[in-house]
């Protein structure tokens, strides 16, 4: 009789990091089961725990990523990973965020690294990326009429590839033993101004980019009048670029390096690699 194999329930599993984790787990002989309100294997909504049971089913391991514009989400996770112990999950990989230790107390963020550790029936690792590259070709903040628009200031920020987050993600998954009780943070190998980003934008396009820098209640009220984000994320999004613009912002480690054995991808080749993002936009 042989033994089956261990599954990894990836929530977010059609999300940036979700569906690259997926990739390189199955690659690894590992079994992973994507889990979405939509386009998933299986489906998952926070907001109706009729789905969670039906996820968790059969599942060892679970990719954690928390309900997505939102600050207040803890009693959600605590119910789901109670629920979680019980189905016989043994090991949770939380996709956090850089500085999670220095959040404000408005964001949960540090109550679900918190309520992980207290539980002594799993394992857990917890991954607190830098801001990710992907946010420049997708709408987070896309380059629009020529200019990224964003209050960074002239601060610095050690932007990360969703895919050398992904690897980090994956390690902890298939040797959990390995990473019980690890927090990694990984970042690119360069600290560098959404000016310098906006110019390695326009080497690669030939198109001129530029950093339009608003004040930055401005920028998030905004956001919020026009819908794009409800009112009580402002916190997130101050916090977010308040400390890239006081010069917090993160700075380059060799995280990614020591977990995966790999260097983490420089934001000029993640540039090369997604050129036609731009391009093609520019082109509407």
């Amino acid at each position: 009789m042989t033994e089956s194999r261990q599954t990894t329930l990836v929530l977010g599993g059609t999300g940036r990091t979700g569906s690259l984790l997926t990739k390189r787990l199955v690659e690894r002989g590992h079994s992973a089961r994507t889990a979405a309100r939509h386009g998933a294997d299986v489906r998952f909504d926070w907001d109706d725990p009729a789905t969670h049971a039906d996820a968790l089913r059969g599942v060892d391991s679970l990719y954690l990523v928390t309900p997505v514009m939102r600050v207040r989400y803890a009693d959600q996770v605590a119910a789901l990973l109670d629920l979680a112990e019980a189905a016989g999950v043994r090991h949770v990989t939380y996709l956090s965020t850089y500085g999670a230790d220095e959040a404000p107390p408005q964001i949960d963020i540090k109550a679900v690294e918190a309520d992980l550790v207290a539980r002594s029936a799993i394992t857990h690792s917890v991954v607190r990326p830098a801001w990710v590259m992907q946010n420049f070709t997708d709408a987070h903040l896309p380059v629009v009429e020529g200019a990224i628009t964003v209050p960074t200031g002239s601060g610095a920020e050690a932007f990360v590839d969703a895919a050398d987050i992904a690897a980090v993600a994956a390690e902890t998954l298939l040797a959990p033993a390995a990473h019980d009780g690890a927090v990694y943070s990984p970042t690119g190998p360069q600290a560098l101004t959404v000016g310098e980003v906006a110019g390695i934008i326009t080497a690669v396009t030939g198109r001129p980019v530029t950093h339009l820098d608003l004040d930055p209640e401005a920028w998030i009220g905004g956001a919020v009048a026009a819908g794009i984000v409800p009112a009580d994320y402002a916190v997130m999004l101050r916090w977010l670029t308040g400390t890239i613009i006081t010069g917090r912002g993160s700075t380059p480690n060799d995280d990614i390096e020591k977990v995966t054995g790999q260097r983490a991808t420089a934001f000029g080749e993640f540039a090369q690699r997604s050129a036609r993002a731009w391009t093609e936009k520019a082109a509407v």
